[in-house]
């Protein structure tokens, strides 16, 4: 973030920056616990395992001195060093990063386990060994692999960075190893210090071309590491947009990574008991899928796998998971439209993921597009997400749990109709969004409101400017 401005209408007034040095703020005691509050700004879904380790001992068990500022652990099931600077890096800086990432290449979950134990102890939360373990095990997106562990990805924070830091760190990624370089930067508005945080290495267009690993003895971890990142990020895509109301109903249907043969074996198995092919959407948890056949919670490749082996009897290898769960339409949440829950029959998680790349919970803009609806005409769900960037059913079934939302009534579904899933956040309301609609002076004939009050979607895109 170059510059940062305080606004007020249309003047906009430059915010000087300052830095931490100057603001009497400390690496250890400021920067290093804002990371561990907020470790989104490592990437998504990390869960920081310890901070400041120092527990390193040669082949004669005498302790080192270096000190890693951060370890975490992704969702994929690598490990993130972490090394922090309150100003500009080191020259060598990168070097450091490497070096811890080689420490923690050797740990495996004993170890992991006990140092995130030691480290939540520090911190006055008490935890069972075997808890730590077992929240290291749900926090990974399908099964625990050391093969993953030995390539840590490595992320330098620090106000500034030299060049031969930034030039180093671009040759070390085409050669396959993974650091990300992230600016931290202060500023004081009206007395309040406010901090941010800017990837500044890798791009996305890096990522996407410079980053994929060239080296046969590299291929399997990364065509590992990559199944799974494709899989978190359409799990990632679903949750962020609310497209599927906790409860929605799943069904397995085998598709990725697994031959016909397989699929016939597995449709055998879920035959001979329908709760194996069953499964209900979560969104507030790591793991997305409750299986209907143990009551236990999945990530859906996680699920997919279990699946696999339990058919197979053989390790499951390169599942998608994604592509194996698809939403049962038959069941309709009360909260969605039954036409518009009817168009999703037949798509797996990732094709829905697909379909919403790019949409997001701004709900408040929503709030604003339903504000401004006038009086006396009306509007579709399809077209309010369109505006917002959105989709049909996460915006309907926002609308009917927001207690929040404006002129809701004033939405209807594409056929200008009240949406049977449409329900008052108010329970003591008895009216009806048609009989809201009638009194402004929408007409309906047999429960369709008058087409010709039906708002543009150009002029409603338009709300968001006046």
């Amino acid at each position: 973030m170059d510059h940062l401005f305080t606004v007020d209408g249309c003047s906009a007034t430059p915010v000087p920056p300052t830095a931490l040095a100057a603001e009497g703020l400390f690496e250890r005691q400021h920067l290093q616990e804002w990371v561990i509050e907020h470790p989104a700004v490592l990437g998504e879904e990390v869960l920081v395992i310890t901070s400041e380790f120092d527990r390193w001992a040669d082949m004669d068990g005498v302790p080192a001195r270096d000190r890693l500022d951060i370890l975490g652990l992704d969702a994929t099931g690598r490990l993130v060093v972490v090394e922090l600077k309150r100003g500009t890096a080191d020259r060598d800086v990168h070097l450091q990063a490497i070096t811890y990432a080689a420490l923690v290449s050797r740990f495996d979950l004993d170890t992991l386990a006990q140092a995130h134990r030691d480290f939540l102890k520090g911190r006055g939360e008490s935890l069972e060994l075997e808890t730590c373990r077992q929240r290291l095990l749900e926090h990974v997106d399908g099964d625990w692999s050391q093969e993953l562990l030995q390539r840590p990805r490595q992320v330098i924070i620090a106000a500034d960075f030299p060049k031969q830091v930034t030039h180093t760190v671009v040759w070390l990624s085409e050669m396959n190893l993974d650091i990300d370089l992230v600016q931290v930067g202060l500023w004081k508005v009206q007395d309040q210090l406010v901090a941010g945080f800017t990837k500044l290495y890798p791009t996305p267009e890096v990522e996407e071309f410079t980053l994929a690993p060239a080296r046969i003895e590299t291929k399997a971890a990364a065509q590992k590491l990559e199944e799974r990142s494709r899989a978190r990020k359409a799990v990632h895509v679903l949750v962020e947009a609310g497209l599927l109301p906790d409860g929605t109903q799943m069904r397995l249907v085998p598709r990725h990574g697994v031959t016909e043969s397989i699929r016939e074996a597995i449709h055998a198995w879920v035959g001979g008991d329908s709760s194996r092919g069953a499964a209900t959407w979560n969104n507030g948890t790591a793991n997305q899928l409750t299986w209907e056949a143990d009551g236990r919670p999945y990530s859906p490749t996680g699920l997919a796998n279990h699946i696999f082996t339990s058919v197979t009897g053989r390790k499951a290898e390169g599942i998608q998971g994604t592509t194996w769960w698809d939403v049962d339409t038959s069941h309709v949440p009360d909260t969605v439209d039954p036409d518009d829950w009817a168009a999703l029959a037949g798509l797996s998680l990732v094709r829905l993921a697909k379909q919403l790349s790019g949409s997001g919970k701004d709900w408040t803009t929503l709030h604003r597009v339903l504000a401004s609806l006038p009086s006396g005409r009306w509007t579709t769900y399809g077209d309010v997400a369109i505006t917002v960037g959105s989709a049909a059913l996460p915006v309907g079934t926002h609308l009917s749990t927001c207690g929040q939302c404006p002129n809701p009534w004033r939405v209807l579904n594409a056929r200008g109709q009240v949406s049977a899933g449409f329900k008052w956040t108010d329970p003591t309301r008895t009216d009806s969004p048609a009989n809201v609609l009638a009194a402004e002076g929408v007409s309906f004939d047999t429960g369709t409101a008058d087409p010709g009050a039906r708002l543009p979607l150009d002029a409603l895109k338009t709300l968001l400017d006046g």
